[in-house]
C-alpha cells in the first residue's frame, strides 16, 4: 500500500503545458510521487489544500479556483480563517471558459469535512481575529 502524505513547502507544483506553478498550503501526496527532480506532478496530488489568506483572499477564492483544476488537481479543499468557513471541489469538467470543478460541498468551522479518502474536524480550528477583537479600528 502507498504511503500518503501531507506536504508543506518546496517544491511547488508545476504544470509546465499550461505556463503555471504555484505552492499550495499543503499538498496530499503520495511519496513515491514526490521522488522526483524539481516541481511536482499536479496531477499526482491527491488534494490540494489552501487556507485563505487574509491579506489576498481572492488568490485562493478566485485564482487558485481556476487553475487548480486546468493543472488537474482533482480535489482542491479551501479553508477561510476569516469566514470560519470552507469548501471542498472536486469532479472536473469542461466548460467553454476551461476546467472547472462540478461539484462543491460548503463546510462551516464545527462540522467533519471530507477530502479525498480522509474525514477531518474543523471544530478548533483557528479563526483570523476581527478587526474589534485585535484593537484595529474599522
Amino acid at each position: 500500500m502507498e504511503e500518503i502524505v501531507a506536504h508543506t513547502g518546496e517544491p511547488d507544483v508545476e504544470d509546465e503545458a499550461e505556463g503555471i506553478m504555484r505552492r499550495p498550503d499543503v499538498m496530499v501526496i503520495a511519496m513515491a510521487d514526490m521522488d522526483v527532480p524539481g516541481s511536482f506532478d499536479p496531477r499526482a496530488l491527491v488534494a490540494a489544500i489552501e487556507v485563505v489568506s487574509r491579506s489576498n483572499p481572492d488568490n485562493d477564492r478566485v485564482t487558485k479556483m481556476r487553475d487548480y483544476p486546468l493543472m488537474g488537481i482533482a480535489v482542491y479543499a479551501i479553508f477561510d480563517p476569516r469566514a470560519g468557513d470552507g469548501a471542498v471541489l472536486t469532479d472536473i469538467h469542461s466548460t467553454p471558459d476551461g476546467p472547472r470543478y462540478a461539484t462543491r460541498k460548503d463546510f462551516v468551522y464545527g462540522e467533519d469535512v471530507t477530502i479525498g479518502d480522509w474525514t477531518i474536524s474543523t471544530e478548533n480550528l483557528p479563526r483570523y481575529a476581527s478587526k474589534a477583537e485585535d484593537g484595529a479600528s474599522e
